[in-house]
């Protein structure tokens, strides 16, 4: 900025040469004028442009990340060392130096997962705090997924929603989401699990809690969190996934919880399970049981996995039961002739809007589909399309979920999904 300098009575004096410094600060600046003639200094004040506001978040959360993120830089989740014989990678110079020039696809897909993880951490803030009894259920799962398309901008196939909205009530454990036409509201004794994922470019981030309003199950809560904790702090590269939900086990079930004066342990939920997450595939193929077993399949560099965990006061067992919501086009489905033109129709359109991420009715809905039922369960019989009804323990039971994603880099573990919260 050019500042204008006083003129000289002396005719003999030359022109005053300027230093300014722009030191950024918002403030107006004192410029030092100095006389060559005299060498006297001088102060002036320049006036400083005023600084751009940061992009601060809505509320509800509708502004995209690109917005707060402008250096597409986003936060590391919480780094947790390798534990036993893989202590040495935390410390390894060459893991270090490998992990620092590993090649851009890499880099580009540990930002990815941390993109959909600051999604949902700023979503979920806002769900935690806004979810109260006498909300419908359809109120509720259509603010989160407004919330994560707004923030992660939705485009495409390049990045959304990572599959539906589940908001699974008391005994159901699993896969609900209401259909269209859904009228459930939430009550003041119910015991809610909320899991939604975010997907950045096909990398699923998987993580849920559980909501309750008052205490009489606080410590249900308590035992799945620590259980999920205790399988976070116990992941780890060429760690067994048997002797894994050993762990878990051991910590749920070490809980009692106290309900209308009967003490009732709390179980863990055998035939429920963690997952490893592939690209565009929310279940990698491995699985992270919640009991000990014989499973000798290990954990391996690279890989990221979705750790969750479900308690239950009842028979620690779910089965199908309700209404289906949630549907996924299975990765691997065999290209079989459909004679139904609507199953064929519905194909295509779930090819363009889904691919092999999960969905649900809602967004068939959504996507402009009428009278897809049919066409829908002709695709199911044929093994294209798996339906994933709601899983439930018996009635009367309480169940809670709790779940982390975690990244298995070659020098630590990162908690991608972790937040203040939970």
């Amino acid at each position: 900025m050019t500042v204008a300098t006083e003129e000289s009575n002396d005719l003999n004096k030359k022109e005053p040469s300027q230093n300014i410094e722009d030191d950024d600060d918002g403030e107006d600046d004192v410029a030092e004028v100095v006389d060559s003639g005299t060498g006297d200094a001088k102060k002036k004040k320049k006036k400083k442009k005023p600084k751009k506001k940061k992009a601060t978040q809505s509320d509800p959360p509708r502004v995209g990340l690109s917005k707060l993120f402008p250096n597409n830089i986003y936060p590391e989740g919480e780094l947790q060392p390798y534990k036993d014989d893989n202590v040495w990678r935390t410390t390894s110079e060459e893991k270090r130096y490998l992990e620092k020039l590993a090649n851009e696809d890499l880099q580009t897909t540990y930002q990815n997962i941390r993109r959909a993880a600051e999604v949902h951490r700023q979503v979920r803030a806002h769900a935690r705090k806004h979810i109260k009894p006498g909300m419908s259920m359809i109120d509720i799962v259509e603010n989160i997924e407004n919330g994560t398309r707004s923030l992660v901008e939705e485009n495409g196939l390049e990045s959304g929603v990572g599959f539906p909205t589940g908001v699974s009530i008391n005994n159901c454990a699993a896969h609900y989401t209401p259909n269209a036409g859904d009228t459930t509201v939430l009550k003041e004794g119910d015991v809610l699990k909320v899991d939604f994922g975010v997907h950045v470019k096909g990398r699923i981030l998987d993580s849920a809690f559980t909501l309750t309003f008052d205490h009489t199950y606080d410590k249900l809560i308590e035992a799945v969190k620590d259980a999920t904790n205790t399988g976070v702090r116990e992941a780890g590269i060429d760690v067994r996934l048997g002797e894994l939900g050993g762990y878990i086990q051991e910590t749920m079930e070490a809980y009692e919880v106290e309900v209308g004066g009967k003490v009732l342990p709390v179980k863990t939920i055998q035939n429920l399970s963690g997952h490893s997450i592939a690209l565009y595939n929310i279940h990698g193929g491995k699985s992270v049981m919640q009991i000990k077993n014989d499973d000798l399949t290990k954990m391996e560099e690279g890989e990221y996995f979705a750790i969750e965990t479900f308690g239950s006061t009842g028979r620690g067992r779910v089965v199908d039961s309700g209404e289906c919501s949630h549907y996924a086009k299975i990765v691997d489905a065999p290209k079989i002739p459909l004679r139904l033109a609507s199953a064929k129709s519905l194909l295509k359109s779930i090819d363009k809007n889904f691919g092999t991420l999960p969905f649900c009715r809602r967004y068939l809905d959504r996507a402009g589909e009428t009278k897809y039922l049919l066409a829908l369960n002709h695709l199911v019989q044929q093994g294209i399309v798996q339906d994933y009804p709601p899983l439930c323990d018996q009635f009367g039971s309480m169940t809670a979920q709790f779940e982390h994603t975690i990244l298995l880099r070659p020098t630590v573990k990162e908690v991608v999904s972790r937040g203040d919260d939970y």
